[in-house]
Order: structure tokens, then C-alpha cells, then sequence
């Protein structure tokens, strides 16, 4: 890592700690965990001396803030917010480390003029200077910098989730395929309620993408497919996404009712995104975390986060706002449904007492459908079936899942037989 002692000299670390006039390549700070006065010995700085790091456009730390971040470890980031450029705060978090990125980097929306309403009044878009870029050689520069060390903080089967828009999307992917990322899906982020075009000069734009991918096609990530086909009404989810923009009391507004931040999330976006692609007490990051929204929801679902923030008023109110979440540890935010279910037969449940030789089995709707043979087979009277034939045959299916198909009358209700494996199982392991 190269970074600037005011200006205009320059230095650069090995992992040794010794200091170079030159950057040495692949000179890395982030490995340096010393302590300050063994750093302070290497370097001929003072503590107030102000650093400038990875080419950054202005000082963003001090030596004093400068050994303060190489020094941490990982636990020592968990659940905070770091202040400061997120070029230099990546480079301090350890490679391998992170779980699962969501990435919402300035689009660069080159919006020239006023935007007006169709009542003559001002619309607030995006004006912030961290959207603004000089040219696109520039803004690619900067996109290829920060995630390089996304894909080096992120473990081997860790993930990464990309928004943008349409300024900005394709040139994000290009850069994510060029630097080895192997991409997933293209999730649509489809807003019911998006701003008007107001000059009806082109169709509104009414959705963002997001670009979800691995470090590379070998990565064995985390899908929580049942969790998400059942918040989609027990339907596979799909790649669109319906989801509205802030609006009402999620959007964060100051003491004079304005918007906080012009590019807040909602928080059913990233709910969808956490809860598909972590497990509890996963490391969530966020290297542009603005107001905390991946912060808020990563603590309501059981999860870590870490938050990379250099606006002090942004930093401020995400603070706040995860200060006053709760925790939700229920079955579906501990993935309940990912777990598989154990190996047991219908002939183990006969010999263990849980279903009996000749035992009639019905479908959900109460409808007879044959009776247990001692092998544990169904037999309709036209067929000896495993119960996997059998609910297949009935639902005219070439396969299908006899556990979930069947059911037992116990006590006059209809009890399914997919429940007295999981019986079965927790008995034998209590014994």
C-alpha cells in the first residue's frame, strides 16, 4: 500500500514494517498488526502528520489514526462503524475474512440542472459531492480499487452483491468479470412507487440491478433457497424483485424535514439480500454504509456487521438508528427451513412404533389414498409404491415428495407423516 506524509513524498510498507521510498507492489499495511511505537520507530513521522492513503484526493487520516487501524483485528470490527475513506478502511480488514458484501457505490448520475416537479417545485436528487467524478477513466479507477479489496477481504465462499443503475451497472460488472468475479444472478430491484421522469422525455426509470457474484465459479456459497421460496409463497423466488423505495417513516429525515441521505435503501432490500446469502453470525460489510440500513437489518437478522462510512453525518445517525434494533431469533432468521431432514425410512418408522402395518394414509384433503404395507410401501389396490410412486402417481407428477404428501389420522386429525421422522430422530437422540 502506497500512501502519501502530506505532501510530496511518498512511502510504502513491506510486511516487514521496513519503509521504502518506492512502493514495493504488493506492500501491505494491512498485515502490520504492532504496536504504535514499534511502527513510529519505522517511521519518521509525528503523531499529527497528516496521511494521504492510496492516492486518495484529500488527507483522510493522521498517523495517530493510521496505527489505530492497522493495529485492529477483526473482532475489533465487528458491529462498529469506521470512519474515514473506504479505500484505506478496506485495506486494514483482513483477507478472507467477510462473509457477505452488499456494495451501494456512488453511481456517478451526471445530472445536469435543476430537476423540477410537474407543479414547478424542486426535486432533491442526487447532488452529494461523493457522486462526483471527473471522467469515466477516473470513476473506473476508482470502482477497480475498491473492489480489489472487496474480493480480497471476502472468504473463498463468501458473496458480494453490486447495486446500480444504468450510469453505472455495466461498467461495475465489467470491472467485477475482469478482476476474476464469477457473477450469479442479475437481481431486478423493481420500485412500484420510482420517481417520474418529470420531463417525459424518456420511460421512467423504474428499477436498479444487482449484481450478485462469488470470488470465483469454484465458490461453494450460501443460497437459502427453501427460506426465500417460502417468503415468495412457497414459490422458487425469482430475479425481480418488487420491492418500493423509502418512503413515509423509513425515510430518515433532519430537523428540517429533508432527506438524510439522497440514495437511502429500504430495508426490505436488504433484508431479501441478508437473509438469502448469510447464516446467523455471519460478517456482513458494507463499504459505503450512509445511513446503516445493511447495519440494522444485519442486527435484526442475528448477524454482524461492519459499516465503512466517511460522511460524520451519515456515521451519527446510522449509530442511532442500530442502536434502537432489536434482535429477532426466530426459526426463519435461523434458517430453520435450510435444515435437511433427517434419513429415515417409512419401515424404520413401522419398527420404531410410529406407523403401523396397514395403516390407512390420506392426502391433505382428507382423501383415502391406500394403506401401509409391512415394508413400508403403499398399496392403493393397484399398486405396492414407495411413498415418493404413490404421491406422484396421484398427482400425476413424474416425481414427488411423499413426506410432505401424506397423512396419518391420529385422534381424528390428520397428522403428517413428515413430522414423525423428525420424532423419531430426536428420540434416538436422546437415547
Amino acid at each position: 500500500m502506497e500512501f502519501c506524509v502530506g505532501a510530496p513524498h511518498s512511502i510504502s510498507l513491506d510486511v516487514s514494517g521496513s519503509a521504502e521510498s518506492e512502493p514495493n507492489g504488493d506492500a501491505l499495511c494491512r498485515t502490520l498488526l504492532r504496536p504504535m511505537e514499534i511502527l513510529l520507530e519505522k517511521l519518521p513521522l509525528k503523531l499529527d502528520t497528516p496521511l494521504c492513503l492510496n492516492g486518495a484526493k484529500e488527507h483522510v487520516a493522521n498517523v495517530t489514526d493510521f496505527v489505530r487501524i492497522y493495529s485492529m483485528s477483526l473482532i475489533d470490527y465487528l458491529n462498529t462503524i469506521i470512519a474515514g475513506d473506504c479505500l484505506a478502511n478496506l485495506s486494514s480488514i483482513p483477507s478472507d475474512s467477510i462473509d457477505l458484501i452488499f456494495a451501494d457505490p456512488p453511481y456517478w448520475m451526471q445530472t445536469e440542472g435543476e430537476l423540477l416537479r410537474t407543479n414547478g417545485t424542486k426535486f432533491s436528487g442526487v447532488e452529494d459531492n461523493w457522486d462526483k467524478f471527473n471522467t469515466y477513466k477516473e470513476y473506473d479507477a476508482f470502482s477497480e480499487k475498491w473492489l480489489s479489496e472487496c474480493k480480497r477481504i471476502l472468504k473463498p465462499n463468501g458473496s458480494i452483491w453490486v447495486i446500480g443503475a444504468f450510469q453505472n451497472i455495466y461498467r461495475l460488472g465489467y470491472i467485477m468479470q475482469n478482476l476474476g468475479f464469477w457473477i450469479l444472478n442479475d437481481v431486478i430491484w423493481s420500485k412500484p412507487n420510482a420517481v417520474p421522469n418529470f420531463g417525459g422525455t424518456r420511460f421512467q426509470n423504474s428499477h436498479e440491478t444487482m449484481l450478485w457474484c462469488t470470488k470465483n465459479q469454484e465458490a461453494k456459497y450460501t443460497f437459502n433457497y427453501k427460506t426465500m421460496k417460502h417468503l415468495n409463497g412457497d414459490k422458487q423466488d425469482k430475479s425481480v424483485w418488487d420491492i418500493s423505495i423509502c418512503i413515509g417513516n423509513e425515510r430518515l429525515k433532519d430537523d428540517d424535514s429533508k432527506k438524510v441521505h439522497s440514495t437511502q435503501k429500504p430495508e426490505k432490500l436488504l433484508y431479501k439480500i441478508i437473509l438469502s446469502a448469510t447464516q446467523p453470525g455471519d460478517i456482513v460489510l458494507d463499504p459505503f454504509f450512509g445511513t446503516g440500513t445493511t447495519g440494522a437489518v444485519a442486527k435484526h437478522l442475528g448477524r454482524n456487521y461492519i459499516g465503512l462510512e466517511r460522511e460524520a453525518q451519515y456515521i451519527a445517525i446510522a449509530a442511532e438508528r442500530i442502536a434502537n434494533v432489536q434482535t429477532e431469533a426466530s426459526d426463519l432468521h435461523n434458517l430453520a427451513l435450510e435444515v435437511k431432514p433427517p434419513r429415515v425410512s417409512t419401515k424404520q418408522l413401522i419398527v420404531g412404533g410410529y406407523l403401523s402395518v396397514g395403516e390407512k394414509l390420506y392426502d391433505k384433503k382428507d382423501t383415502f389414498v391406500g394403506k401401509l404395507t409391512s415394508e413400508g410401501y403403499v398399496d392403493d389396490n393397484q399398486d405396492v409404491l414407495s411413498i415418493h410412486k404413490m404421491s406422484a402417481k396421484c398427482r400425476n407428477l413424474p416425481n414427488n415428495n411423499g413426506w410432505e404428501f401424506f397423512y396419518v389420522r391420529r385422534n381424528g386429525k390428520l397428522e403428517s407423516i413428515d413430522g414423525l421422522r423428525y420424532e423419531y430422530k430426536e428420540k434416538g437422540e436422546r437415547s
